[in-house]
């Protein structure tokens, strides 16, 4: 069981750490939302909890919350530019189906 992040999420998350002044890695799980089922979260952990799995990339701390666990084991999430815009994008193995605009998935 893994989660991962891609040299230039981890290039990003550093910086991003580093501007904050705080935080131990990286948080992420899913939740219930839009048309397909599920939408990833992602955020800065400042510390783990009780229910965090720990996964290390690089160095990196990446916290998955158990009940996530299943729907995003052996992603590997990536930081992308595209002109004007950036954002983390998931490659993800356990994607059965996304909806149009890419926002949710069903596993």
């Amino acid at each position: 069981m893994s989660v991962s992040l891609s040299p230039s999420a981890q290039e990003h998350v550093r910086k991003a750490l580093a501007a904050r002044g705080h935080g131990i890695g990286l948080r992420f799980g899913v939740r219930k939302a839009g048309c397909s089922g599920w939408a990833y979260q992602v955020d800065y952990a400042d510390e783990a909890s009780a229910s965090d799995l720990r996964f290390e990339s690089d160095g990196l701390v990446v916290l998955v919350d158990r009940d996530s666990l299943a729907m995003v084991d052996g992603t590997v999430i990536d930081y992308q530019r595209q002109g004007l815009n950036a954002t983390f994008q998931f490659v993800n193995p356990n994607v059965k189906d996304s909806c149009g605009c890419g926002e949710s998935f069903t596993v």
